[in-house]
């Protein structure tokens, strides 16, 4: 019977410490707790701040929301709702992970509320939805919806995940 070559089982480890390098990387400084400063507001769910024990300044995204996109309806007053809240105020980032554009995804509070729970209850952006769950501040939205705050006064208020589809990313400024 033929030996099996080495090349497939130096090229399976190779894949395998490729891919662990690759998970660790995308896990590396979740579960990070700081105290920031909030230096810019780029929309309603995007934000960038200058930790308080010094290091580089960093990009978030609030996590379990999506607001619309700066150049749709409503996406500045998310952005002004969000700025209004937390521009140049000390906010508590909890990071859970890192979304594909390398921002942090984040649980952000202020004052002690939760920031993305008060985006949505204030009807300036949607509970993230993921394949059937209607997403984690789902009780929120049904509270926004009923008052028709917001986003949610408009009938015709297009979720951002559907407006990214026909339109693509909104030009950067």
């Amino acid at each position: 019977m033929p030996r099996s070559p080495v090349f497939p089982k130096a090229w399976c480890a190779a894949a395998l410490a490729l891919a662990m390098a690759g998970a660790a990387a995308d896990t590396a400084g979740a579960n990070e707790v700081f105290a920031a400063r909030v230096s810019r507001v780029f929309d309603g769910d995007t934000l960038w701040v200058k930790p308080l024990d010094g290091g580089r300044y960093r990009k978030l995204r609030l996590d379990g929301i999506d607001a619309p996109e700066i150049c749709q309806t409503g996406g500045s007053a998310s952005r002004d709702a969000l700025a209004g809240r937390v521009l140049n105020q000390v906010v508590e980032v909890s990071v859970r992970s890192h979304d594909d554009y390398g921002r942090g995804l984040v649980r952000l509070t202020h004052q002690g509320d939760d920031l993305a729970a008060w985006m949505v209850v204030q009807g300036q952006a949607w509970s993230y939805r993921w394949r059937r769950s209607p997403g984690p501040f789902a009780d929120e939205e049904a509270q926004a919806r009923r008052v028709r705050k917001g986003l949610f006064s408009d009938s015709s208020a297009e979720l951002p995940r559907d407006f990214r589809k026909r339109h693509g990313p909104c030009p950067m400024p």
